[in-house]
């Protein structure tokens, strides 16, 4: 190195390390300012019904506010995710969202699209729920039982109607895995997230869904829906009488809703580990465990090393699934 470039590299040096300075100032600060957590749904679904608790607890812990921002569109929750993924690594735009987080690229793969987001562009913070996908109907329908509805769908190719976050979202592929487990075929209806699916359902302008506990319970008590059957491995307390299908004799049907916390995966690592260890008071706070087990769904927390195995191994099941499905418009 000569001279000059011995000058040149003297004058940078402070401005890297000035700036060095001021990027682990402003970490060791975090936060400094108002939190968003997107949902990619609209209010009244899966990942809002986590989010919400989580976001008040949260705030507590870090002092800061943190905003929920419901940011559907796109089915199945790729407007959110993707705008969440595309927001600055600073830890103050976090993403509340559900097991489609890893469908949806691939669908859009299915369909030749454009890609809206890849999941390495997120880093896995906090599990908060897991909970099996139950099948409803409205308490005035004929069926009193998954094999009734089984049934009838077999008498009625195509005309039983059922409703959905969006195409290949948590909801829809649940479905559709049990009804190539079933060899049925019902009419698919999308909407923009389970809220406005629930809606349709109660208002008659769907006859089924397929949707979490914490999301159908309080229909439930108020008897206006019948849960029918359990995409889990094993009965829940919230819903004790409801059989799996497993038990009911289609194996290959198992899909659960988990909802989780993630930020950009170029996140600095002290903001994640501040994150982290934030979300493990939250995730053990009475607050947060009385909302969850009022709302029919039990705390399902893993911090982000569990969290990151659990996403890979429930994203390839997911991914094989949608890809057996295929095309589906």
């Amino acid at each position: 190195m000569n001279r000059r470039e011995l000058l040149k590299a003297a004058a940078v040096l402070p401005l890297v390390q000035a700036a060095c300075s001021q990027s682990s100032f402003a970490q060791a600060l975090y936060p400094s300012r108002n939190i968003t957590m997107i949902v990619p749904f609209p209010a009244g679904g899966q990942a809002d019904l986590a989010a919400r608790p989580v976001a008040m607890a949260l705030e507590r812990v870090l002092g800061k506010p943190v905003i929920v921002d419901n940011r559907a569109g796109g089915g199945g929750g790729s407007v959110g995710n993707a705008a969440a993924a595309r927001a600055e690594p600073d830890g103050y735009t976090l993403l509340m969202t559900l097991s489609s987080l890893a469908v949806l690229p691939e669908a859009d793969r299915l369909f030749d699209r454009p890609v809206a987001y890849e999941v390495s562009q997120f880093m896995p913070i906090a599990r908060v729920l897991a909970d099996p996908t139950l099948l409803a109907v409205p308490a005035s329908a004929p069926w009193k039982t998954a094999q009734e509805f089984v049934e009838d769908a077999r008498k009625r190719p195509g005309q039983i109607t059922y409703g959905s976050s969006g195409p290949y979202g948590t909801l829809h592929v649940a479905m559709e895995m049990f009804t190539n487990s079933a060899g049925i075929k019902l009419m698919h209806v999308p909407f923009r997230g389970a809220g406005p699916a629930l809606t349709a359902l109660l208002s008659g302008t769907v006859q089924a869904i397929a949707a979490a506990p914490g999301t159908l319970k309080p229909q439930v008590d108020d008897g206006k829906l019948r849960v029918l059957g359990n995409c889990g491995a094993q009965r829940i307390a919230s819903f004790p009488d409801v059989p799996t299908f497993q038990e009911l004799g289609y194996k290959d049907v198992e899909m659960y809703i988990w909802a989780g916390l993630f930020a950009q995966s170029s996140l600095p690592a002290p903001i994640a580990t501040r994150l982290r260890e934030a979300m493990a008071q939250v995730m053990a706070s009475p607050e947060v465990l009385k909302a969850f087990e009022t709302s029919g769904s039990l705390v399902a927390y893993q911090d982000a090393p569990a969290f990151s195995a659990f996403v890979a191994t429930d994203s390839a099941r997911l991914i094989a699934a949608v890809k057996k499905i295929g095309r589906v418009e």
